[in-house]
């Protein structure tokens, strides 16, 4: 097998791990309301990479919410080549329990592939609390300048599309946004756009459960537009009484407007204040009520100040 490439060499060795190297996994549930983290360590590689916490097939909007209300969010495998790939380098998870199986992993009309979906929940949560958002300097400028305007829930197909356009890992497969798109229809699933001029420059999409809003995607044809998505889902949300917008990983997107880490746990608690659903106000509003009333103050005093000559 020398003639073959090492990728190729790789695949073959883990399609024989494909069934938990012969061994039946540490730890599977029936489904997400079962679903249980260990008390030691997960999410967590030798390399202190992060890694996923679940293996299951099921991406039904049901399935969806279900595995969301635990803390949970989806990065589903979009072909096979994928999931055969380098992914399946996770099957030594499943089998040590670092990694769940939940729903079933075979039978009567159930996902043959347990990797079809991958369940990611890093213990150091990233959130940003809806009353610390921060705007700077270059957003805020923007704002000024611009006549940004924003809604919520009027688009949310569009954005759906614009997070999906020109991504080199299309993790938001078809499959799962039919599940956002259900999961929009029946109030669960959101969307904040950003206008200028009429044309749609930005936006986010989440699900919403109790005081919690998922930060699952975000665009921008505009710079600044994605910030001031953000700062508009925390404002809506906020107004709603909630609390906090999972930012869920560390980028420096979302380390920009604010977000910080949490453990896992904090998180947790929040997420399980409330299960209902959130009610967002979609009104068409300005941007500019973003901009906090004390930088609009120093602004105004930075124009009105007369600088003298040096002498």
């Amino acid at each position: 097998m020398n003639w073959l490439s090492e990728d190729v060499r790789s695949n073959v060795r883990l399609l024989g791990e494909l069934r938990f190297c012969g061994r039946k996994p540490a730890r599977e549930y029936p489904g997400w309301d079962e679903f249980e983290y260990p008390a030691t360590s997960v999410g967590e590689s030798e390399n202190d990479q992060v890694t996923p916490v679940a293996f299951c097939g099921d991406l039904s909007p049901a399935g969806v919410l279900a595995a969301y209300r635990r803390g949970a969010f989806a990065l589903a495998a979009r072909g096979l080549k994928q999931r055969i790939g380098k992914r399946l380098g996770y099957a030594h998870l499943v089998v040590n329990g670092t990694a769940a199986i939940v729903g079933p992993a075979s039978g009567n009309g159930a996902a043959v592939d347990p990797y079809w979906g991958e369940w990611w929940s890093p213990e150091s949560r990233q959130v940003i609390d809806v009353s610390a958002v921060h705007l700077g300097k270059d957003p805020r400028r923007a704002i000024r300048r611009n006549d940004f305007v924003t809604t919520a829930n009027t688009s949310f197909e569009r954005v759906v599309e614009e997070c999906r356009a020109n991504r080199s890992v299309e993790w938001l497969t078809d499959k799962l946004k039919a599940s956002l798109v259900a999961l929009h229809e029946d109030g669960w699933a959101h969307s904040n756009e950003v206008w200028l001029d009429g044309e749609l420059v930005g936006g986010s999409i989440g699900i919403g459960i109790g005081k919690v809003i998922s930060g699952d995607s975000l665009f921008n044809r505009v710079p600044e537009a994605s910030r001031i998505a953000i700062a508009d889902m925390a404002a809506r949300l906020r107004d709603a009484g909630g609390q906090l917008i999972d930012a869920q990983v560390q980028s420096a997107l979302s380390r920009s407007v604010g977000a910080a880490p949490i453990p896992r746990a904090d998180y947790l608690k929040v997420l399980g204040m409330s299960s209902a659903r959130i009610e967002i106000d979609g009104s068409k509003l300005p941007a500019k009520r973003l901009i906090p009333a004390e930088a609009v103050k120093a602004a105004a005093t930075n124009r009105s100040a007369v600088r003298l000559p040096d002498y």
